[in-house]
């Protein structure tokens, strides 16, 4: 597996130079940030990335994401001249190295949390959820919620939600199957994959519909598009939320068929009820088994990209939630302690 490290570029605490010094380290994964979302990313922009990138000796391969405007999801008419200029975008990612491009189709929200900053017993802050106070929000009166798209003005977030009261899971997964016919040739051609993201929390919230929750869920968006282009993003943590999902079996399953593309790594620490809070990688920590899963990987001849996703902050670091640096660093170390692990009882070089 390569390894990789989430940048927000140049606003970001974290430094190229300390993601350089972390041993194993492979690759940049990030995004240009300052376009706006449906328009075109130019490859002017994008070489300037991966420039930076390349000049602090790391790779640019995997992008973090291409947004999806909001009226493909919603299926509107702009859908065509949004698809294609995101067509475009792939085509210039595709030209400068890229080889994975890593998106979402969850509506309007990204991924949500109630608190960015739960005291854990050991001292330590991390991101979590919790349903009954994401489910008691009353979004008529606005909303103040960690992790939610503050680009949006209420006035303008009323309007959205108003749209999406139209559009149910079938409806939604109806606008997925859309784009991915439109995109996935145009992925190929530009010789990259397309890594759906697990919703994040794996459940509806506000009323909207969440369409990549489970195996089910991810087993129908491959099928739309029987391709190797049409792959995954297989988030531990997102999938991790929903105690029903087996994640070892998850990954035997569709990195055997070679469809996931980027895997996320990281732990939770998951209750019945769905409420979560991240913790450090290691298995015993949280809710996933950090060691079954990249057995299930290596078992599977995975080569593809992984990153150390969401850490606590620790040592009194302060930063972007979840995107410290010496959490994910100490993340990134152990599952290449793992990974040695398991080259070495399979006989292999480490």
């Amino acid at each position: 597996m390569k390894m990789t490290f989430r940048w927000y570029g140049d606003d970001d605490p974290v430094t190229l130079s300390a993601i350089r010094q972390i041993p194993g380290m492979y690759g940049i994964v990030s995004a240009i940030y300052e376009t706006p979302v449906g328009e075109v990313w130019t490859p002017e922009a994008i070489a300037a990335l991966k420039g930076k990138i390349n000049r602090a000796g790391l790779a640019f391969e995997v992008v973090e994401s291409v947004p999806v405007h909001e009226d493909i999801k919603l299926g509107k008419p702009s859908r065509d001249r949004l698809i294609a200029n995101y067509g475009e975008t792939l085509r210039n990612l595709g030209a400068a190295g890229v080889k994975v491009v890593c998106y979402n189709f969850m509506p309007v929200f990204d991924w949500t949390r109630t608190d960015l900053a739960l005291q854990l017993a050991d001292g330590s802050n991390a991101l979590s959820f919790n349903a009954a106070e994401a489910d008691a929000i009353d979004l008529s009166k606005g909303l103040s919620l960690p992790g939610w798209d503050a680009s949006y003005k209420p006035e303008e977030l009323a309007s959205l939600l108003e749209e999406y009261g139209a559009i149910d899971e079938a409806q939604l997964l109806e606008n997925l199957a859309f784009f991915l016919k439109a995109i996935i040739p145009l992925a190929e051609e530009a010789g990259l994959r397309m890594a759906i993201h697990p919703d994040d929390p794996p459940r509806p919230i506000f009323g909207l519909p969440r369409i990549v929750k489970n195996r089910a869920d991810l087993e129908r968006i491959l099928a739309v598009v029987d391709n190797p282009a049409n792959a995954l993003t297989f988030c531990t943590g997102s999938l991790g939320a929903d105690l029903g999902n087996d994640l070892p079996a998850m990954v035997r399953e569709f990195s055997g068929r070679d469809r996931i593309a980027f895997a996320h790594l990281r732990n939770v620490k998951t209750s019945p009820a769905g409420d979560f809070n991240e913790v450090a990688h290691l298995s015993s920590e949280g809710s996933v088994d950090m060691g079954a899963v990249l057995r299930a990987y290596y078992e599977t001849g995975f080569d593809g990209y992984f990153r150390p996703d969401h850490g606590r902050m620790i040592w009194s670091e302060t930063g972007k939630p979840g995107y410290g640096l010496y959490d994910r660093a100490l993340g990134a170390v152990y599952l290449n302690g793992i990974w040695e692990g398991l080259r070495k009882a399979a006989g292999a070089p480490a």
